[in-house]
């Protein structure tokens, strides 16, 4: 449908561009008359078709159409007599002038006041300009010529600048917005051989022109009658009216419109002499009208550009969510307080402000709320502090309070503890009342400290992120151990990035033991890393570090590999049985790619080993933290035929819950509870439920941390099948297994052993 009405405003304007050629090549004026009166009829059905389709949006085509319309046949009622004279042209340029107007406002309407300031200034600029120029070479003459000063002269010296308004508007609007419709270009078309039109009866009216100028006034006003009429048929037109987007281009035709407002009377004033008094009165008002808007104009810009410079500079500045200073602003007052000179009873602090779990709130009640949270936040840290502590947003849910006239360090640990008391009362918010706590960090500046803004603010990061570590909700002071540790652990974090790369990650093996029949059944895989300059770092330190930073999924997707290869290797070689099986921890990080089920897929085909000889050991922690995540995963990798095993069991408060819910196949005891289960009634009180419990279940057991033959002894009389620790083995490297392995089948069954007969194996 709009394919068939572009096309037929196309033929429209042929139709149009044949009437036009035919009016300027025409001899006779009855043709040229017959055709005017053809494009004004051809508006009709135009308009018609515009009115049943309801395109209210249209109202700027239909005036800019009224008005040539009109102003054409006042041109032809008059015949010979100047237009002015006629009561009827008086009439119809009034009505003119108003559906100008009327198109003005809707003009306006379009356009989007952020991109322009100053747009209605300069609009009267252009009218001005236009009135001086008008006046002087067509209003004046016309008085002149004719003898007489008509109220239709001055009517028609008032629509000539109002006309040019619109028309610049228009052009304003289709330099600067967009979109920018083809009906817009033709509306500006039909506008154009309208004034067109005007100004050469005007000229003839004036005397500049003779009567045979009108052979080029007809065609101008058809031109602009049958481009009125295609707007109205083009599809586009159904956009008109809508508020138009700024389309980001330079103010550059804007400005040569203006300016030529300006330039064009000057040359008029100037290459004209005023002919009578009145001409002088006229000249001389409009001259100071039109210098006056212009210096108002220009002061108003002048005005408009420091405001939008201070908006900008405040902007700069505040956090516009909450209104509080920036980092910038607090950087620059921490750097003002070091240059300044304070007595050593004053210790200005920093409290650094980091909101707990700040993300579960936008995760479930979303981030409307999240923003309702943040500015609660600033307003009750602000009501919590003097007037002359500042308090600042960094970033997300991070605050800086600033407080610059602490007298000691016990006043800054009360301040902290008021701090630390606004999260106490619950947060109101739109959907109801929530609780957020805070973990604080507090560090003091000192006169002759010679540390710099960030770094200052840097410490008490690094004291609220030891707030963090100690349980959140509290707060803990700055001290020169705690940046020694951080050092030690972003020396730590960035050397991991490059242990892999640079082969400084290792696996060790620790066997596992089936109690029954003294056999080697399994072996676990533990990481360990040796950097290249022989530092042993703990995998109790460099794990979690990897855990936090996400190496730890290509750490563990290679650890995978290795060890089921190495399992390959061990039983091809005749080191352990067929049916043994590796054990490989995975972490809470790695659980949570959904990639991971098909990471351990490709593992087991590339070291072709069988999925039943695999188990992923999983902690409570994993299962927890993201429940659902953690099932459907677990589910998957049953599919394939591994198998799973909760590592730690019993140091987590769910543990019994997690037995029923998720697909496990084994219970690893923890060595907490191993390591009493001797000498402690309790502990082998729990570890005999444990056991119970999980062969009324079909899981099977194993006994992590045993040190001792009695501990062994006690966990086989308990039922427990399997065991693993330090006396059956260390973890030992690849290449140790066999000896390993061959010890441990010369020393025969573990449950016979006696205290006296053996000694434990390392």
């Amino acid at each position: 449908m709009k394919r068939a009405s572009a096309l037929v405003t196309w033929w429209y304007l042929a139709a149009g561009g044949v009437a036009t050629v035919a009016a300027l090549v025409s001899p006779w004026p009855a043709l040229r008359e017959a055709l005017y009166l053809l494009a004004c009829a051809q508006m009709a059905p135009a308009l018609w078709l515009s009115y049943r389709r309801g395109l209210a949006s249209a109202r700027l085509a239909i005036l800019l159409a009224v008005v040539g319309v009109s102003y054409g046949a006042a041109q032809l009622l008059t015949g010979d007599e100047p237009t002015y004279q006629q009561p009827a042209a008086i009439a119809l340029g009034l009505l003119a002038t108003g559906c100008i107007i009327a198109g003005l406002a809707v003009v306006l309407h379009m356009r989007d006041d952020r991109g322009h300031e100053g747009l209605l200034g300069d609009a009267l600029i252009v009218a001005l300009g236009a009135w001086v120029v008008s006046w002087a070479t067509l209003v004046q003459p016309i008085v002149s010529h004719t003898g007489k000063t008509a109220f239709g002269t001055i009517l028609y010296g008032v629509y000539q600048p109002t006309a040019s308004v619109v028309l610049f508007l228009l052009v304003v609007v289709l330099l600067n917005y967009s979109p920018r419709p083809a009906s817009m270009w033709l509306l500006a078309a039909a506008l154009t051989g309208n004034l067109l039109g005007d100004l050469v009866y005007a000229l003839i009216d004036a005397g500049h022109v003779g009567a045979g100028g009108e052979r080029v006034g007809i065609p101008m006003y058809i031109v602009g009658y049958f481009c009125a009429g295609a707007a109205f048929l083009h599809p586009s037109i159904n956009t008109l009216g809508h508020a138009a987007t700024p389309a980001n281009r330079q103010m550059l035709g804007r400005l040569i419109l203006t300016t030529s407002s300006l330039v064009f009377p000057v040359i008029v004033l100037a290459g004209t002499a005023p002919n009578d008094t009145t001409d002088k009165i006229v000249r001389s008002l409009s001259a100071v009208v039109l210098a006056a808007v212009v210096t108002t104009r220009v002061a108003l810009a002048v005005r408009a550009n420091n405001l939008a410079q201070a908006e900008l500079l405040h902007g700069a500045q505040t956090d516009p969510l909450t209104g509080l200073p920036n980092r910038t602003v607090l950087l620059d007052r921490i750097n003002k307080l070091l240059s300044d000179r304070w007595g050593q009873d004053v210790h200005p602090t920093l409290f650094f402000v980091d909101l707990d779990r700040f993300k579960n709130i936008n995760d479930s009640l979303g981030h409307a709320a999240g923003d309702e949270v943040l500015v609660t936040v600033a307003r009750r840290l602000v009501n919590a502090v003097s007037d002359d502590a500042m308090v600042a947003r960094l970033s997300g849910d991070e605050y800086v309070v600033l407080d610059a006239s602490t007298r000691s360090q016990g006043a800054a640990m009360a301040l902290a503890e008021r701090l630390l008391a606004v999260f106490r009362e619950p947060l109101a918010l739109s959907q109801g009342d929530v609780f957020v706590t805070a973990s604080i960090g507090v560090a003091a500046i000192s006169a002759t400290s010679s540390t710099s803004p960030e770094d200052l603010v840097r410490h008490a990061d690094t004291a609220m992120y030891r707030a963090k570590d100690a349980g959140r909700n509290c707060l803990a002071v700055y001290d020169e151990s705690m940046h020694e540790r951080v050092a030690h652990r972003l020396a730590v974090e960035t050397a991991l990035y490059r242990a892999l790369d640079r082969r400084e990650l290792r696996l060790y093996h620790q066997p596992i033991l089936d109690l029954q029949s003294g056999d080697v059944v399994g072996f676990e895989a533990l990481m360990r890393w040796q950097q290249a300059d022989g530092t042993i770092v703990s995998p109790a330190e460099f794990i979690p570090i990897a855990e936090d930073t996400g190496t730890i999924v290509p750490i563990g997707s290679w650890a995978l590999l290795e060890a089921l290869s190495q399992l390959r290797r061990w039983i091809d070689d005749g080191v352990c049985s067929p049916s043994a099986t590796m054990s490989v921890n995975v972490s809470p990080r790695q659980l949570s790619d959904t990639n991971f089920p098909a990471i351990v897929s490709e593992a087991l085909t590339r070291a072709g080993v069988s999925p039943q000889l695999l188990w992923l050991e999983v902690t409570e922690s994993v299962m927890i933290a993201e429940p659902e995540l953690a099932l459907a995963t677990l589910r998957r990798l049953r599919s394939l035929g591994v198998r799973v095993a909760l590592d730690d069991f019993g140091t987590g408060y769910s543990s019994l819950s997690l037995l029923q819910k998720f697909p496990l196949q084994r219970i690893k005891i923890d060595r907490a509870f191993v390591h009493g289960v001797a000498d402690n009634p309790n502990d082998r009180s729990l570890v005999r439920t444990i056991i119970a419990m999980g062969r009324s279940l079909g899981l099977d057991m194993v006994a992590e941390g045993v040190e001792s033959v009695h501990q062994l002894q006690v966990l086989s009389d308990l039922g427990c099948s399997k065991a693993q620790g330090f006396l059956i083995s260390h973890p030992v490297p690849a290449d140790a297994m066999r000896s390993t392995v061959a010890a441990l089948e010369r020393l025969g069954q573990f449950p016979g052993l006696r205290p006296s007969s053996a000694a434990p194996v390392v």
